[in-house]
């Protein structure tokens, strides 16, 4: 190290001007804010979405549609993810939300629903949510029970 390279730490050294300290910083007076209108003002702050008086896309866009707030949503899972899970070992004959959630097939606040895609060997007792009429009747004939929380 010698005296023709010394520098400072990094990040010791603030870059740029400082903005409306006075005349003598070369950024004072206005302030890089230019010369009256609404953004040379204090307290300005525009809306998100504003285009300059001009509609705004958000209500030039027709809406259209109803949301209902009674809806429930269920995560459904089929047969063949249980049959697939029975195979793997990791599900021995009774399923309960437990078991799926430690499965990952569900998180802990859904609602589920057993759809009856695929074909089950495995004689289960399941305890969800919701069946159809299809997966009912595939669990029953497999010899399992299908139990409504």
């Amino acid at each position: 190290m010698q005296l023709n390279n010394l520098q400072p730490a990094k990040g010791s050294v603030k870059t740029g001007k400082r903005i409306g300290r006075g005349q003598g910083s070369g950024k004072g007076g206005t302030a890089t804010r230019g010369h009256k209108g609404q953004k040379s003002r204090s307290g300005y702050s525009r809306k998100i979405g504003f285009e300059g008086g001009q509609m705004p896309l958000q209500r030039r866009v027709p809406k259209f549609g109803f949301t209902n707030i009674n809806r429930k949503e269920y995560q459904g899972i089929n047969l063949d993810k249980l049959q697939q899970l029975v195979g793997e070992g990791k599900i021995k004959d009774t399923v309960t939300m437990d078991v799926l959630i430690e499965n990952r097939l569900a998180r802990k606040n859904d609602l589920i629903k057993i759809l009856g895609r695929g074909e089950l060997k495995a004689k289960l007792n399941i305890t969800v949510h919701k069946f159809t009429a299809s997966a009912k009747a595939a669990i029953e004939k497999a010899g399992g029970e299908a139990v409504t929380i």
